[in-house]
């Protein structure tokens, strides 16, 4: 069994967020940047992201 780590992907649009937290749970990247699309609406993504960009680490 693999062990698999949250960590930023490689395919980026801005940060690399959306991209480690598809490859981690094995979803769509598009997916996850919709649902970050409609977070953000609600007023909650971008302050999320952020964070995420700032704790996640890079592909090593």
């Amino acid at each position: 069994m693999q062990n698999k780590r949250l960590e930023k992907s490689d395919d980026r649009v801005v940060f690399g967020v959306c991209g480690g937290i598809a490859d981690f749970l094995g979803w769509s990247k598009q997916t996850v940047r919709i649902l970050w699309f409609v977070f953000t609406l609600m007023g909650l993504g971008i302050l999320v992201y952020l964070i995420l960009a700032l704790i996640m680490p890079s592909k090593s």
